[in-house]
């Protein structure tokens, strides 16, 4: 099965931090808390713009570390959106948010 999530932040460039997220199952809008609508989703990666390939600046939690820890509100989210609560779907939602997952300053508008 292809991911069943599609998750954006909505702005791109040097405004990152004035973004929030854009996260989709099957076409439809999900409703994410207000604590993790507007800020980066802490997920693994390296966010830093003037190298984005030192491992030097690797943060954040890996795949099963980061579903640990926001177990709880990712839950609330699939039941309110009726999406099954397994595993592999709290996967797919990380790895969607995880491609488009920022850090404020990674994107240098604010130096």
């Amino acid at each position: 099965m292809e991911n069943p999530f599609i998750a954006r932040w909505s702005t791109q460039g040097n405004t990152l931090c004035l973004g929030h997220w854009e996260i989709f199952y099957q076409d439809k809008p999900l409703k994410i808390p207000e604590q993790k609508r507007e800020h980066d989703m802490g997920t693994r990666g390296i966010y830093n713009f003037i190298d984005p390939t030192d491992e030097l600046y690797l943060e954040g939690l890996d795949e099963d570390d980061w579903i640990i820890a926001n177990i709880e509100w990712l839950s609330d989210v699939f039941i309110a959106a009726n999406i099954p609560l397994e595993e592999n779907y709290m996967r797919w939602f990380y790895q969607a948010v995880n491609k488009d997952d920022w850090r404020c300053g990674s994107c240098g508008g604010c130096i």
